[in-house]
């Protein structure tokens, strides 16, 4: 029965082949937006959390404190308020799995004829922990290695690349500020943060180097900065307080007196711009949605044209022992098929447009199994709501009056 119906229905359409087409075409734009609006928009979100991921979990950024001079106020950091001693102490909090303190600058770096300016950070082992980074080429340097102030570094991929190109930096020599110093290690690629900086374009050494050595302190054993995890995300507002006033008795801050020190929750901040591309992707796929509004209303208006064209035919169905709900199920029928017809065509589109869209404009773009499922299940659901009413109205049509129709 069902599959004489859908012959049937195949009938009806290649009767009428522009209108059909015309009518599916509606169908064809809303679901083949859909689908692209929802990659683009589910790829912007796997972009944001890969930068997530990269950054580390659980982190937190303690910054030394700012400073007064001249009745200017300077901004955090200013002022070095935090002490390799101070990361050692919160390292003993019970809520902290792992702390690394940081001494950053920018050098120019030399190796043979080539040479490269980046970022150099005094740090400690600890900090590949923290940022959950992984060595890609040799090995890390080692706490004896701060404790001996030794001249060795870890590499990013993009310094690797330009001053060695495809040479095994391991075991090489480059000079940073006219100092010699042991590449023993490359550091695992973790692309772009979250601001669009370059992560890979970085060097790690040791704290006690970069103190002594490298930038020199005003105050000794003073870094710019301490990173911080927390053992779990449960745990985060807890860590938070107790770092807190930990850094104020350790500073002898009087109560009610201001920090000299912020304490910032970088995963809350990294969430926020995660839930900031969730919300832009179903904004992307609701805007999409209103294209299928627009194929449904065009498939509710020509099935009413069709029944009225139909009426004699009806009225010749009913009058033979046709029911009410043989023609309630083929008008159904025949505006499901437009729908799933059109929705097949648009899927294709849509897809192909997402793969278009990485191509040229280099987006990232993530199409999922649900995302085509749905996009179906939502044409099935159109061609049902907006073809109902026609099809009812061919149900209800009195075999006399039908036949009287001209």
């Amino acid at each position: 029965m069902i599959l004489q119906m859908l012959v049937e229905a195949w009938r009806a359409m290649g009767a009428n082949r522009l209108r059909t087409f015309l009518t599916m075409l509606g169908m064809v734009i809303g679901v083949g937006a859909v689908v692209m609006m929802l990659a683009i928009g589910q790829g912007a979100q796997y972009s944001v959390d890969q930068s997530i991921s990269s950054m580390g979990s659980n982190l937190f950024i303690i910054l030394s404190g700012s400073s007064t001079s001249g009745g200017l106020r300077m901004g955090s950091g200013a002022t070095p308020t935090l002490t390799v001693a101070d990361s050692q102490a919160i390292a003993e909090l019970p809520e902290i799995s792992a702390v690394a303190p940081a001494v950053p600058g920018v050098a120019q770096i030399v190796y043979g004829s080539n040479n490269w300016s980046t970022s150099v950070y005094g740090t400690t082992p600890a900090y590949l922990t923290v940022r959950n980074w992984t060595i890609a080429e040799g090995y890390p340097f080692t706490d004896s290695d701060v404790r001996s102030a030794t001249r060795v570094a870890l590499i990013g991929k993009t310094v690797a690349q330009n001053l060695f190109g495809e040479e095994d930096p391991v075991n090489k020599t480059i000079r940073i500020k006219q100092s010699p110093y042991l590449v023993v290690g490359v550091l695992g690629a973790k692309g772009q943060s979250l601001d669009g900086r370059d992560q890979d374009d970085t060097i790690l050494i040791p704290v006690t180097t970069a103190q002594r050595k490298l930038f020199g302190t005003q105050f000794q054993g003073t870094v710019r900065f301490i990173m911080a995890q927390a053992a779990s995300s449960d745990r985060m507002k807890v860590a938070e307080r107790d770092m807190t006033d930990l850094l104020r008795q350790r500073h002898h801050i009087q109560e009610g007196a201001e920090n000299d020190f912020s304490v910032r929750n970088l995963t809350a901040l990294a969430n926020t711009a995660a839930q900031a591309t969730r919300v832009m992707s179903i904004m992307l796929g609701a805007i999409a949605s209103i294209s299928l509004l627009v194929g449904g209303i065009g498939i509710m208006n020509i099935m009413l044209v069709s029944v009225t064209e139909r009426t004699r035919e009806i009225g010749i169905r009913v009058a033979i022992g046709a029911r009410q709900r043989d023609i309630l199920t083929q008008f159904l029928m025949e505006a499901i098929f437009i729908s799933i017809s059109g929705c097949t065509i648009g899927v294709l589109i849509g897809v192909g447009g997402a793969f278009l869209v990485n191509r040229l404009a280099e987006i990232a773009v993530v199409i999922t199994v649900a995302s085509i499922v749905m996009a179906f299940l939502v044409a099935a659901g159109v061609g049902v709501f907006f073809g109902y009413y026609p099809a009812r109205k061919a149900a209800r049509l009195k075999p006399i009056e039908a036949l009287r129709y001209q």
